[in-house]
């Protein structure tokens, strides 16, 4: 019997046959035969999965479906090589994105859903393995280990944007493969009864000239060879700022990484593969807006003036669809959390709100493809990299003074707001604090490079407990009065729908009007959790503002220098 054994070596150059020398060096020890029909052995066609942000590869898992002539499975390890989870599939492609609820029921969709969703699974690499096995026979003739040999050939992956792409680009991943060159990978799997004999052989095998360990994967290289390395893509803001950087370089450097960010995911809201790409898109457009408002003074005059305008628009134009898919990404929720209503009386709005989204997104697909769209992306990175790539540019203030003074001022702007908030307070001071903290976090994502991360994350964690609560007052008060304003929507289509024949009429009125009194209770409970959040905002507030939050925020500023 065959059990795993000593695995890691790859192979490169060689001439025609780079395994021969492999080969003659087991020779001296084994008698080698190739094993024809061996288990394993054959062509596997090979599909790696994973979110567009890399979230199965950040939890340190791989997703793969294999496909041989004897069948398919979904296979999920861990960056060891470890088996997680498997799970035969038939009927299952993995050809194009898919949800993780669409992966077979079974522990492999249960471990891999909490990771990903609610992002799609896209391919992010193809590949053809032809696996060959030897047998290693003693003096006796007895098989005492096998040589497996995977040669493996590029079938192609979605590219950074969604779009299928194959060229091999350079890779000096496992084995330093050379451009388009893909390294055989060997591996010796112990027989049972004779571990000595495997190790032998593993010895001989990385004494073979042009073999190296393997210090990558299949999947690694398959990336590699398609341009790409896993964790390629991050919603984060990821600006290299230095200290010592002027302001205007500095902040179009900023601007810049937004608006790459915000390109790499219009191709996916185009496609509407997850909703994510939208949310991403949308949270680029934020940043851009705030990075304009509070430092597009230090940029040349005149500038701004127009994208100002201009990202307003684009605001403006995704907040419908979004909007809509906050309600039903959240719907399950809602449902589950009525009492005096049933859930089922909720399936007419849920109806409601895919119609409403279908058409809002017809409308987001015609402005991302329009000429206006165009031009804001091709014209305001051409200036952008005029400022950052500017000559003998005079000396300004330097990034770590303005990342002071600018974040500085945001965080005694909301100090100052928030001490004045009190509970006779209008629900709109609230929410314009609620926007003084968002700038103040992204003026701190903008200038993070400067900061020590531990030092960082602690005032980011402050803020962030002071958003949450915040968000949750907001969010309450948005959602209940975009469901009211939803209720009167459906309730107007029905009355439009309403059918001529009177004796159709109990039977089409039934369930809007229970769906209505469901919608009422919704609303009810997000009354509830706003007034929940209002209670826990003076304690929130309270310790962000505290002599030990403020010494925190002064230390942060001045490392910043």
């Amino acid at each position: 019997m065959m059990t795993p054994g000593h695995r890691g070596f790859v192979v490169k150059g060689g001439g025609d046959d780079p395994l021969a020398s492999v080969l003659a060096e087991l020779g001296q020890a084994f008698s080698i035969a190739e094993e024809r029909a061996a288990t394993g052995s054959g062509q596997v066609r090979r599909t790696w999965l994973d979110t567009f942000d890399w979230g199965l590869h950040n939890a340190g898992l791989v997703l793969e479906h294999e496909q041989t002539r004897r069948g398919a499975r979904l296979v999920l390890t861990g960056r060891d090589g470890v088996t997680v989870a498997e799970q035969p599939v038939a009927g299952w492609s993995s050809q194009r994105p898919s949800m993780p609820e669409d992966l077979p029921v079974g522990l492999l969709r249960d471990t891999v859903t909490p990771l990903a969703a609610p992002r799609a699974l896209i391919p992010a690499a193809r590949a053809v393995t032809t696996r060959t096995v030897h047998r290693l026979m003693n003096a006796d003739g007895k098989i005492v280990a096998r040589l497996l040999v995977d040669r493996t050939a590029v079938a192609g992956g979605l590219g950074q944007f969604g779009t299928v792409t194959g060229t091999p680009a350079a890779s000096r991943i496992a084995g330093n493969a050379g451009p388009g060159e893909f390294p055989i990978f060997l591996s010796i799997a112990e027989v049972r009864g004779y571990p000595g004999q495997a190790r032998r052989a593993a010895s001989r095998v990385a004494a073979a000239p042009g073999v190296h360990p393997a210090d990558g994967t299949v999947f690694a290289v398959a990336l590699a060879a398609l341009g790409r390395q896993p964790g390629d893509y991050t919603g984060k803001v990821e600006a290299a700022i230095t200290a010592g950087m002027s302001g205007p370089v500095a902040v179009a450097t900023v601007l810049l990484n937004l608006l790459d960010t915000l390109e790499r995911n219009v191709d996916g809201v185009l496609r509407d593969i997850d909703t994510e790409f939208l949310h991403d898109l949308r949270v680029s457009v934020r940043r851009t807006r705030s990075a304009i408002k509070l430092l597009g003074d230090v940029l040349p005059p005149g500038l701004t003036d127009h994208y100002r305008d201009e990202f307003k628009w684009l605001g403006d134009l995704t907040t419908p669809v979004r909007d809509l898919d906050v309600h039903l990404l959240g719907f399950g929720d809602m449902a589950a959390s009525l009492v005096a209503a049933r859930p089922s009386d909720l399936e007419p709005f849920h109806a409601f709100l895919a119609r409403r989204r279908a058409q809002e997104f017809r409308h987001l697909t015609a402005g991302l493809r329009s000429t206006r769209f165009r031009a804001i992306i091709h014209d305001w990175r051409k200036a952008l990299v005029e400022v950052r790539d500017a000559p003998g540019r005079r000396r300004r203030q330097q990034a770590s003074a303005l990342a002071a003074d600018r974040t500085g001022r945001a965080y005694r702007r909301i100090t100052r707001q928030g001490a004045a908030i009190t509970a006779q307070s209008p629900a709109e001071s609230l929410h314009d604090l609620r926007k003084r903290g968002k700038e103040l976090r992204y003026l701190l994502e903008f200038f993070a490079s400067l900061y020590p991360p531990a030092e960082y994350r602690r005032v980011v964690g402050d803020l962030k407990r002071l958003q949450d609560c915040l968000g949750e007052f907001q969010d309450s008060q948005v959602q209940r009065e975009e469901i009211a304003v939803l209720a009167e929507a459906l309730l107007t289509e029905s009355v439009r729908s309403r059918p001529v024949r009177r004796t159709q009429t109990a039977g089409h009125w039934a369930a809007p009007a229970a769906t209505l009194l469901a919608m009422g209770e919704i609303a009810a409970g997000l009354a509830v959790r706003q007034q929940d959040a209002r209670t826990d905002f003076d304690r929130r507030f309270a310790s962000f503002a505290s002599a030990a939050g403020q010494q925190r925020v002064d230390a942060l500023l001045g490392s910043g220098r």
